[in-house]
């Protein structure tokens, strides 16, 4: 049984829960990816159903579950799961409130223009390739991605005996950090932490990050931590009335739920302060707070923060797979955003450099054939 229960405990952290430091990706997304990018489905094409897509992942690359593969294509399209979507889906692919998708029979998708970047480079074998389940195919062990993707989306995972929660970054702040550490290969983990470098988490659902600059350069340099986030607030008046407008929550809160708690909080009369809640949202996050005229508004918002989902802390924790002597296996390690940004520079400088020795080589092989042809022909 031991042996058995390592066995598996070793295939779920390598190829399942835990994404690569390369391309921020999972098993799942990366075959995700690389089926649409073999059907051509650019940021360009007609969206194509999400059937069609999962159909050929689970056929040729993942023999799992078809409702596993369409839950990671549909987390892939949603604007406020991912800092940069890399699909492009058309359709219901839920909400903010906690709706699920349509079924893949009646969604479509396609990637986004951000994704080609990920798969750019393909062509000329860049990356090592594995036989797939059957060996009848090969597909890539990582995706050849010239975005910092694993800090600018983020990842979640539950291995066995470990997990990953890293949460998502701005690409231009994690760009430019990159820049500093080509230029310093020295730099300090908290030179990288810095007001024109990443400044911290940056959520697709917005938020305030209430941390200080000394506990957020702890967190990256440990690789583990608690950033507190709070939803933003801004007092309006409409007419007579004084309203307490919530507009934006917390990363991965249910904003359906959060609103029902609000209301259960002032019908039970905890919070005398306000009248009702009103969910007016759109697009954008909207919730009303009607107060009443004598209210301390500085109060409310405590009691909000304290009782409900309006501010949560997001716990840490920078675990990914770094590669090894074997192109085929990672092993998992906690890491401080200098070794993560390290690792991703080395990836694509390893990249590039492959990508022109193919070149020279094509092109040394069409010299060769030229050559002959001058011999004959002179």
């Amino acid at each position: 049984a031991q042996e058995k229960y390592l066995n598996y405990s070793l295939s779920v952290i390598t190829s399942r829960a835990l994404p690569d430091v390369r391309d921020g990706l999972k098993p799942v997304q990366r075959r995700i990816l690389y089926t649409m990018g073999q059907q051509g489905l650019t940021a360009t094409a007609k969206h194509r159903k999400c059937a069609k897509v999962v159909g050929d992942v689970m056929g040729n690359y993942h023999p799992h579950g078809d409702s596993s593969i369409y839950d990671a294509l549909v987390r892939m399209a949603q604007p406020f799961s991912l800092r940069m979507p890399l699909i492009d889906g058309s359709g219901n692919f839920g909400s903010v409130d906690g709706d699920n998708a349509a079924a893949m029979r009646y969604t479509e998708c396609r990637m986004t223009a951000i994704a080609s970047e990920v798969l750019a480079d393909l062509a000329t074998r860049t990356v090592p390739y594995k036989p797939n389940y059957d060996g009848s195919k090969e597909e890539p062990v990582v995706l050849p991605s010239r975005v910092p993707n694993l800090l600018v989306n983020g990842a979640t995972g539950i291995a066995v005996g470990m997990a990953t929660n890293i949460p998502p970054h701005n690409l231009k702040e994690v760009c430019n950090a990159l820049l500093k550490l080509l230029r310093d290969p020295e730099i300090k983990n908290y030179q990288l932490v810095t007001s024109d470098a990443v400044q911290g988490p940056d959520f697709p659902t917005g938020g305030q990050v209430i941390n200080s600059k000394e506990e957020l350069r702890e967190i990256y340099g440990s690789g583990q931590g608690t950033i507190k986030l709070r939803g933003t607030t801004r007092s309006v008046k409409s007419g007579s009335d004084r309203i307490l407008q919530i507009t934006s929550i917390p990363f991965g809160v249910n904003k359906a739920a959060m609103v029902e708690r609000i209301s259960e909080i002032v019908f039970s009369g905890k919070l005398p302060h306000v009248v009702e809640a009103r969910d007016l949202s759109t697009d954008e996050v909207r919730v009303d707070i009607l107060l009443k005229k004598n209210a301390d508004e500085d109060k409310v918002l405590a009691y909000l923060y304290k009782h409900t989902q309006l501010q949560t802390n997001f716990n840490v924790n920078l675990t990914c797979l770094e590669p090894t002597e074997n192109p085929e296996v990672g092993t998992p390690n906690r890491m401080s955003l200098k070794e993560m940004l390290w690792h991703f520079l080395h990836f694509r400088l390893d990249v590039i450099t492959r990508r022109l020795t193919n070149e020279l080589n094509s092109l040394e092989r069409r010299i060769h054939i030229l050559n002959g042809f001058a011999l004959i022909f002179d």
